[in-house]
């Protein structure tokens, strides 16, 4: 009887046992997603919305080429070593960069190259002290927040502007040594104007080197923007009428030749859209009666009236 109960218990965990691996088995590999098929369509999808930043897209693809292959040849019994992902970003206001390191935390931990996939956005504040060893400590510990994500720091060039004395100087060194200690399961990306990171490079000369990526995020072009605008509009489920697009066209020219420098790109959009959906509504109160199709178009008058 007894031998009996034993054999029963050892079916029973059997079974519990069968069951619990069907279960694991089950379970979507999240971090090996992107490594399952060996097309492209994963990236294309990521960035479908994206406006130009061909560059960047090239890019990812050759990082997320360069997993799948890895993993190819790991099953095949070869050597493969993980990939160093430090990026710098050179470009103007309002030409994504911040949209896309966010958008690039998430790819790289569904691609397994990061373990949490979560993005840190910081500035000079973040990680320079008020007196010697402040710095190092509050970069160290910025740094460790980040760990297993993305780091970025916006304006990155401001870290040296307060020359040899200046504690930024500090906050770099600790930054550059970190770069190297956690590259497996730590990505930072310093972006900022194009000229100012220049001189920034060329301040710290070793520190070019040290990041394998330097994208330069372009001004849009006024056929992008014109496409940025639309998409935002359709996001706040409004459209353009004919005579809308015509304004906003003439609008984005003139500004991009007035600001060429500092033209702030799909943020002007974006402020541009906001002020017209505000006169848009002013509009509409003061009329008597309005349909749908009215709710819905933005017109010229919506637009001209923003400067």
């Amino acid at each position: 009887m007894e031998t009996q109960l034993m054999r029963s218990k050892s079916n029973q965990i059997n079974i519990i046992l069968q069951d619990r691996k069907e279960e694991i088995k089950a379970i979507p590999n999240k971090q090996n997603r992107f490594a399952e098929s060996n097309s492209f369509k994963h990236i294309d999808s990521e960035f479908s919305s994206f406006v130009g930043l061909h560059e960047l897209k090239q890019k990812i693809k050759e990082v997320y080429a360069t997993v799948v292959i890895n993993e190819k040849r790991k099953q095949a019994g070869l050597s493969c070593s993980k990939q160093v992902l430090h990026m710098l970003f050179k470009g103007n206001p309002g030409t994504g960069k911040t949209t896309v390191a966010r958008k690039l935390a998430k790819i790289y931990f569904d691609m397994g190259q990061l373990s949490k996939g979560h993005f840190i956005e910081a500035e000079r504040a973040d990680l320079v002290g008020e007196y010697i060893g402040q710095t190092a400590q509050k970069t160290r510990a910025l740094i460790q927040k980040a760990m297993g994500g993305i780091l970025f720091i916006d304006e990155a060039y401001s870290l040296a502007r307060g020359g040899e004395k200046d504690f930024g100087k500090e906050a770099i060194d600790t930054l550059v040594k970190h770069m190297e200690d956690y590259q497996n399961d730590f990505v930072l990306i310093l972006a900022g104007y194009p000229s100012e990171m220049e001189r920034f490079l060329s301040l710290n000369p070793g520190l070019k080197s040290r990041f394998p990526f330097i994208l330069d995020f372009q001004n849009y072009e006024v056929s992008q923007l014109m496409e940025i605008a639309t998409q935002m509009a359709a996001e706040r489920e409004y459209r353009f009428t004919k005579e809308a697009r015509y304004e906003l066209r003439e609008r984005l020219t003139r500004k991009m030749q007035e600001e060429e420098r500092n033209f702030s790109n799909a943020r002007y959009v974006r402020n541009v859209i906001e002020h017209a959906i505000r006169m848009h509504a002013v509009r509409l109160l003061t009329e008597e009666h309005f349909t749908t199709h009215d709710l819905i178009h933005l017109t010229r008058e919506d637009l001209s009236s923003n400067n």
